[in-house]
């Protein structure tokens, strides 16, 4: 079966392995065609990454897909490097991928697989160094292959159910192991004692470090010879044993001291200090400031204890954990700076310092800090923890590795990255109406529950899914501030009648696709807000219609970001609903703006069509645009 593969085309092996999955039509684009796959970097077939006009990968994460993932017909793409399956619906055991040996990353997170995965299942994958099997149902033990991988630097197992003990990884590269909500058991491997304690939570039977030390076991020996009688038989073996203890406890606990002592007068003085230049310089699109200062101080002075907003016993971090990493500055804004640090185990964490909340009742912000805390969604930052002071608020969430959406729509060139296709956009668009719906759900006694929903506070994980940021403010934010600053006080209802009303959120999801689509900036957003006599992107987007009806938009493509690149003419009917969608959420009317109910509902309607390539879709922008086009 094999080698039949190896005689087909690279069209012919993609369709004998789409023939193996169900529920498949987003697949649509997958057809025989005289155009070849990939076109240099560019695919011309959803979901498969080119790199040099070869198949690097499959990126098919949230297209619902079920059924077979055939290993067997993927060997023979040999340029093939990633298989990206998450969020969609396969189940059954795990697929041969060892047959697969070129491997460099797989994830299968939030699927349905199940059962135990053989102990030699990852046997010769020397290559593989990322494996995400989160959230799915697989049993057994961790299998004994993946301690085996010289390359792994990336393991995620959790929440399944896999049993027994966890195998001794000693692969130096091995930065991330996530074993958290399993049912392993046993001592952690004294090669992962230094990870973060939140990689083995949710297994009731592990111990030992970064978890509390293992219950120790006492062997009892009886005598079975006629020796002289040792004087301290008669001791209490209680007694004994805390003789023994204390033994050890001593010398650790002075060890202990002295290091806090010391630890404590070096953060001290490095508190009195400035800290050095950043080494990454943020974009502070709002005003196109530089990032921060480099005489900023640190974001405490101390190192206090910071409120866990989980429902663990127990805050897994203090704020010393996150002193003691190197400090770095990622940008200054209306609020305030935003840091990156580490943890002990190399977690890179952000902590963002407020300096707009200082009149917010202690009991009111730890009440609102834990309701934000239990939100869990895919396309919605988590917060972490939280610190609270009269006069500082800090909040710690996990650090996302990609940026912001608007480093990369406006400053993508500036870090050398290309822009976004049209691909991405759609689905971060997707992305964000799902976790602005998610917010509204959650959070119902809130008008506005983001409230400041623009681009930079949309980031982007590796796989370019969104992230929303900063949500959730306005009701702990100082009033005169939120008025000055949040993205809800922009909006035409605010303006014109100085309220805000549940479908102030969508107005703001408006403008962000409009500026997604076009790739002007919001010129209102500039500037905290005061304006610097540019036109408004609605107002701009509008005035590319006329006075006719908005289906003369249909035959204007001045409107759209050429950065999107060449796209099908199949393709182009969907960017023209999605602009529409957008304008509809932008009405000055409350009561003609659509709501957000819709608004998804039509979103998730939108399909990747791609139907021609035949031309670039762009041909008929005129050159006179460019300038338009600068923010």
């Amino acid at each position: 079966m094999v080698s039949i593969s190896y005689a087909l085309s690279d069209p012919e092996i993609l369709l004998k392995f789409k023939s193996s999955l169900t529920n498949h039509t987003a697949l649509k684009s997958w057809e025989n065609s005289s155009n070849p796959i990939c076109n240099g970097e560019r695919s011309n077939w959803i979901g498969v990454v080119c790199q040099k006009g070869a198949i690097l990968g499959l990126k098919l994460e949230n297209m619902g897909l079920s059924g077979t993932i055939d290993a067997n017909t993927l060997v023979a793409l040999s340029s093939l490097k990633t298989l990206n399956f998450m969020n969609n619906n396969f189940n059954g055991s795990i697929p041969e991928f060892n047959k697969l040996t070129g491997l460099r990353t797989i994830f299968l997170s939030y699927n349905r697989f199940s059962g135990d995965i053989p102990g030699n299942a990852f046997k010769g994958m020397v290559r593989l160094n990322k494996l995400y099997l989160s959230k799915n149902r697989f049993t057994g033990p961790i299998p004994a292959s993946l301690a085996t991988l010289p390359r792994l630097s990336d393991l995620k197992l959790d929440g399944n159910r896999f049993s027994g003990e966890i195998p001794d990884f000693k692969q130096e590269k091995l930065h991330v192991v996530d074993l958290s909500n399993n049912q392993l058991e046993g001592p952690i491997p004294a090669s992962l004692s230094k990870m973060n304690a939140d990689m083995f939570a949710g297994n009731k039977g592990v111990c030992g470090a970064p978890l509390k030390a293992c219950e120790a076991t006492v062997t009892i020996i009886f005598p079975t010879s006629t020796t002289p009688a040792d004087p301290r038989e008669n001791v209490s073996p209680n007694f004994m044993n805390k003789i023994s203890m204390w033994i050890i406890v001593i010398p650790i606990v002075v060890g202990v001291l002295i290091l806090l002592a010391i630890v404590a007068i070096v953060i001290i003085n490095q508190c009195k200090k400035p800290l050095p230049d950043p080494k990454l310089k943020a974009i502070k699109v709002e005003d196109r400031a530089s990032a921060a200062s480099s005489n900023e101080t640190k974001p405490a002075e101390a190192a206090p204890k910071l409120s866990s907003v989980s429902d663990d016993d127990g805050d897994k971090f203090d704020l010393q954990d996150l002193l003691n990493g190197s400090v770095e500055i990622l940008g200054s804004g209306c609020f305030g700076s935003s840091y990156r640090t580490s943890l002990p185990d190399g977690t890179a964490m952000v902590v963002k310092r407020y300096k707009q909340m200082n009149g917010v009742e202690k009991e009111y912000f730890q009440e609102h800090m834990r309701r934000i805390g239990r939100l869990r969604h895919n396309n919605v930052l988590t917060l972490v923890a939280y610190y609270y002071r009269k006069d500082e608020k800090l909040f710690v969430c996990d650090f996302v590795h990609n940026c912001s959406l608007a480093v990369h729509l406006h400053a993508h060139q500036t870090l050398g990255q290309p822009g976004l296709d049209w691909p991405t956009r759609l689905k971060i668009v997707k992305g964000v109406a799902k976790g602005l719906a998610y917010l509204h759900k959650e959070l119902p006694s809130l008008t506005a529950p983001h409230g400041h929903l623009k681009s930079s506070n949309v980031l982007l994980n590796e796989f370019f899914e969104p992230l929303l940021a900063d949500y959730a403010l306005i009701p702990v934010i100082n009033a005169e501030s939120a008025h000055e600053l949040m993205v809800a006080y922009k909006s035409p209802e605010y303006v014109q009648h100085g309220r805000v009303t549940k479908k102030t959120d969508v107005w703001s999801l408006g403008v962000l696709i409009l500026e997604i689509m076009t790739g002007k900036f919001p010129s209102n957003f500039l500037l905290k807000g005061k304006g610097n006599g540019e036109e408004d992107i609605v107002t701009w987007v509008k005035s590319k219609l006329g006075d006719d009806d908005r289906e003369t938009l249909l035959t204007n493509l001045e409107v759209f970001d050429r950065e999107m690149g060449a796209i099908g003419v199949g393709d182009g009917k969907t960017m023209k609903q999605l602009l529409k969608i957008g304008l509809s959420c932008c009405e000055d009317d409350v009561q003609k703006r659509i709501d957000l109910k819709e608004a998804v509902w039509r979103i998730e309607g939108l399909k990747l069509r791609n139907m021609s390539n035949d031309g670039e879709f762009f041909s008929a922008i005129a050159s006179d645009c460019e300038e338009d086009m600068k923010w």
